[in-house]
């Protein structure tokens, strides 16, 4: 198994190392920028040997083609319904990206939404998600659809409870805000939000977060729950009579009233 590395980039973003001390080779997931993973490697004395991507947007890409020109041995995994330039091996539902330096591979799930060809990267106990699920919220919709948002989180919310899930952003205390305006009366978010306040003054992630904790307290994935169907019927002004209406109401509301 190998060991995870957080590595911040811009305002807001993580890029996630992969090492082993078997080798000198790593991997990274979506690096949208370039310098700070150049700086880490030099530092280190290490060497890139995969480079793995879950969407197209430019702060998960932008650092590409400079790690490339740095190590063009590099592989490029990413979706295979994306327009990515850089990726040398596009990936579908299923596919195994085999990282043997690393004595491991990750298994690939389509979990369209935020886009529309959207992946997610699955280990033994973790899930690399990219912009769908963030700790305590999740992704807007741009050119995916609201029912395959809401059909990926759900994909996302039948996984083992103890799996580790590694986003792309650092969100969470706005997420947490959001969540107790669906759920006022939600101990579990009240006392998740003073804990990310906690670790946020002291220079520390939120991140990564584990499901169990994501299903007590992330809307997004609570969309059964009584409380939350009655907070979005309320907002909606309509019955809402499945999980798609009912993240799209979420969604909708989050989006106009409280980002």
């Amino acid at each position: 198994m190998f060991d995870i590395v957080l590595i911040p980039a811009f305002a807001d973003n993580y890029i996630w190392l992969l090492k082993s001390e078997c080798s000198t080779a790593v991997a990274v997931v979506d690096p949208g920028d370039a310098a700070p993973v150049l700086d880490y490697l030099q530092h280190e004395k290490l060497t890139l040997g995969a480079i793995l991507i879950t969407h197209h947007h430019r702060d998960h890409t932008g650092g590409i083609s400079q790690l490339k020109r740095v190590f063009p041995e590099a592989k490029v995994y990413g979706p295979a319904d994306e327009s990515i330039p850089e990726i040398t091996a596009p990936l579908t539902e299923g596919a195994d990206v085999k990282l043997p330096w690393l004595g491991d591979s990750l298994k690939v799930l389509e979990m369209p939404g935020h886009t529309a060809g959207h992946i997610a990267y699955s280990g033994d106990g973790l899930l690399f998600c990219g912009d769908i699920l963030f700790a305590g919220g999740c992704g807007r919709v741009f050119d995916g659809t609201m029912k395959q948002m809401a059909e990926s989180l759900q994909r996302i919310a039948k996984l083992p409870e103890k799996t580790l899930l590694y986003c792309a952003h650092e969100y969470t205390e706005a997420n947490l805000g959001f969540a107790l305006w669906v759920e006022p009366e939600n101990r579990a978010i009240k006392a998740r939000q003073k804990a990310a306040q906690r670790v946020r003054q002291q220079g520390k992630a939120t991140v990564p977060s584990l499901l169990s904790l994501e299903l007590k307290t992330n809307p997004f994935l609570r969309t059964q729950i009584p409380t939350v169907i009655a907070a979005a019927e309320k907002w909606a002004k309509t019955p809402l009579n499945n999980n798609a209406a009912l993240f799209a109401a979420l969604r909708t509301w989050k989006d106009r009233d409280y980002d």
